[in-house]
Formats: C-alpha cells, sequence, structure tokens
C-alpha cells in the first residue's frame, strides 16, 4: 500500500473515533501497510493534530466515566490501547471525577439499592470491583462494614 493510501486509510479511522497510536499502527499493518510507513503516516498524523494520544485518553476516559467504569479499569484499557504510564496518570488526573461518588451512583443504578444482608454485599462488591473501583471507593458506596457479620 502506498503512503497516500495508508494515510487515507488513517483518516478514514480516525473520521470515526480517537485511536491510539499504537491502535492505528496496529490497523493500518493489519491492512498490509509496511511498519515504517505506517510510523511514518502516524507521526505525519499526529504533528498536523489529526492524531493524539492525550485526546484519544481524555476522550476514552470521558466515555468511561459515563458508564459507569473505575479508574481502576479505565487505566487498565488505555494501558491495553498502548499509552504510556504517565500519560495515563495526568489523563486520570486531569478528568476531574469525583470517584467515590461515580461509584455511589453506579451502585444504585446497578443494584437499586443498598446491600440487605452478606451475600448482596460480597455481589455488589464484586459487581463494582469488575467495574474498576477501589475497594476504599467500593466500601463507600455499599456503606457497609465487612468485618461485621451480617
Amino acid at each position: 500500500m502506498t503512503p497516500e493510501a495508508a494515510r487515507l486509510k488513517a483518516m478514514r479511522l480516525l473520521g470515526r473515533r480517537e485511536h491510539s497510536a499504537w491502535q492505528l499502527s496496529r490497523k493500518l499493518k493489519a491492512k498490509g501497510v509496511e511498519s515504517e510507513v505506517a510510523e511514518e503516516v502516524i507521526g505525519s498524523l499526529a504533528d498536523s493534530g489529526w492524531q493524539s494520544d492525550p485526546r484519544y485518553a481524555e476522550a476514552l476516559i470521558r466515555s468511561r466515566i459515563a458508564q459507569g467504569h473505575g479508574p481502576l479499569r479505565i487505566r487498565a484499557e488505555l494501558s491495553v490501547a498502548g499509552l504510556d504510564e504517565s500519560l495515563i496518570r495526568e489523563a486520570l488526573d486531569a478528568a476531574d471525577c469525583d470517584w467515590t461518588a461515580l461509584a455511589v451512583e453506579t451502585q444504585a443504578r446497578k443494584f437499586g439499592g443498598p446491600p440487605t444482608n452478606l451475600a448482596e454485599k460480597q455481589k455488589q462488591y464484586r459487581g463494582l470491583a469488575q467495574r474498576g473501583f477501589t475497594g476504599e471507593q467500593i466500601r463507600a458506596a455499599l456503606k457497609g462494614d465487612f468485618d461485621q457479620d451480617d
């Protein structure tokens, strides 16, 4: 594939949604673009503002917060997308989200109310943990003391 064709393909992909440089590179290589050409095209697109890892991180974080996902899951997803840890940390700090409040809101939306027994607490704890909330955030959302027997 020629560099011009690779650039057009990359621009089409970016026109649909944001992609990290790593994701874009992987997709271009899957379409038969050589590694050197893919890196050159991605560098060119980044220089011209079409591709931006910080913008990708910001968009993904906003989307996942709206879906009720916690910081641990978002961090993992950004890491899988090929972003470096410092960029992930900056993007999460810039998100200015009250993660505990989000955990409370997600718990209420997903489970309807506070747990009434230990089994329900455990189920809700697991559910919030799978969504990427920390133990502290989950305990605040459940307003429960897991050391006592119910």
